[in-house]
Formats: structure tokens, C-alpha cells, sequence
């Protein structure tokens, strides 16, 4: 279980590559002999929590209830994501997109694909009130993003303007989805009260820490931040990023 921020790397996770997992089972699929193949960068068993880098070589998953929710970004490849009424929504490189815990559909992939994710395999109820793909847009929806009440004694100097869009949130609560940006601002290290994966759209951020040395992050990158690490964030510049958020309490 990662115990510090951790910088997402698509190809060569922590210097160690990617693993081969476990083949598909074959009455999972409806056709193809899929290769996977994968890597954890936080795995929390308590909680279901698992984040990470997958590939995997073409295949057609028979249509079922997805068994868990996830947020992935997609880094090579497309697929597509049938739900039983036959709409379908195809994802591309470079794209967000997120599926909630017992949403039937089938995933269809004609090729490589390459993603970064996150897992939260956990006893929460599926989302019956939710059957669809999620895909947070980068600026959001079309009204804009929306300003967020800040407490100014967090910040070190003027607070910032921060504003975002959740495109999803589970029943619990725990679990959102979404597009953020913000002002510049600097904030000192404190413990975070959430799990989250973020990638940056636009600007960079300089993550500090008092036990570890600054790691800044620029458009295009990953990075996740697990739930009690400590960690300041200094950015000079305007900053936009998607996010995926999951709280353990």
C-alpha cells in the first residue's frame, strides 16, 4: 500500500513493468484470447481500493453487470462500452471515462489498449440509479464549472479561486468523479482526507512534503494521492485536472 504521493508512469511502473495476470476466463468472453497484464501502485484489501496500470490485447466481454466501479484513463487504444438498450459510447486515448458498480453492459476493445485505473471493489450497493458511462468533460459541462466554498486558513497568502463539476457521485457519497480547476495558491502539508487519483489538464503543481522531496506535475500528467498522506501543493499557475475521488470513512 503506497504510503506517498505516487507519480503514474504508463509504461514502467516504479521501475518494475508490467506483470503478466491471470488469463480471461473463457466463458467471460464472447470472443478473443486476451493477454493481460498489469500492475498495482496502492492496493488497500480493507477497503477494496486498488490503483494502477492495465493492458491487454483484443477481446469482446459477454454483456453482464460490471462488478465493481471504476475509474479508468484510457493511454492507448479505444473501446467501446455497450448497455443492454444497445447505445453504445466508444472511448479513445487520452480520454476519461468511469463505470459504475452493476452497470450491465459489455466491453468491446478491436485492439491494444493501455490504461491507467482506479478500483473500488467494496460491499457498497450497485448504482441501480445510475446505468450509463460516465465521461467528465475537460472544461465540464457546457453552464461551466462551479465555485467552491474554500476555508481561507488552509492556505498560506490568498486563498485561491477553486471551482469543479462532479459528474458522478455514488450513493454512499464516497465516491466522485469530475472536472476541478484553480487559481494559483500554496498550502502546507496536511494530512489528505481522501483517496485520489488526479490528472492534469492544464498548468503544473508542485506537490511538498516534509519527508520526502517536491515532485511537480505538469499537463499530462497522473498522479495519486493516498488517504492520510501528508502533502502541501504550491502552484504558480492555473491549474484544470479531472479527478477521481474515493473516501474510506
Amino acid at each position: 500500500m503506497a504510503d506517498r504521493v505516487v507519480k503514474m508512469d504508463p509504461h514502467n511502473p516504479a521501475g518494475e513493468g508490467l506483470e503478466p495476470w491471470e488469463e480471461i476466463p473463457a466463458d467471460e468472453l464472447e470472443s478473443g484470447t486476451p493477454v493481460q497484464r498489469g500492475l498495482f501502485v496502492h492496493e488497500d484489501k480493507a477497503t477494496g481500493l486498488s490503483v494502477g496500470v492495465w493492458d491487454c490485447t483484443p477481446m469482446i466481454a459477454k454483456p453482464g453487470p460490471y462488478p465493481v466501479a471504476e475509474f479508468m484513463y484510457l493511454l492507448d487504444g479505444d473501446l467501446t462500452i455497450v448497455d443492454t438498450q444497445g447505445h453504445d459510447e466508444t472511448i479513445s486515448a487520452g480520454q476519461p471515462f468511469f463505470l459504475p458498480k452493476g452497470f450491465d453492459c459489455q466491453w468491446r476493445q478491436e485492439r491494444y489498449v493501455r490504461k491507467f485505473f482506479v478500483i473500488i471493489d467494496d460491499d457498497t450497493p450497485d448504482d441501480d440509479a445510475l446505468q450509463a458511462v460516465v465521461r467528465p468533460a475537460p472544461y465540464g459541462p457546457p453552464e461551466g464549472l462551479s465555485p467552491m466554498t474554500l476555508d481561507p486558513a488552509i492556505f498560506t497568502g490568498e486563498p485561491p479561486v477553486q471551482r469543479q463539476h462532479v459528474d458522478y457521485e455514488d450513493p454512499t457519497g464516497r465516491i466522485q468523479v469530475g472536472t476541478w480547476d484553480a487559481t494559483p495558491y500554496e498550502r502546507p502539508p496536511t494530512p489528505f482526507d481522501r483517496n485520489e487519483m488526479m490528472h492534469i489538464l492544464e498548468g503544473s503543481v508542485t506537490i511538498t512534503s516534509k519527508d520526502a522531496p517536491d515532485q511537480t506535475f505538469h499537463a499530462g500528467d497522473t498522479f495519486f494521492v493516498p488517504q492520510g498522506v501528508s502533502f502541501g501543493w504550491r502552484s504558480e499557475v492555473y491549474v484544470r485536472k479531472f479527478f477521481c475521488i474515493f473516501r474510506t470513512e
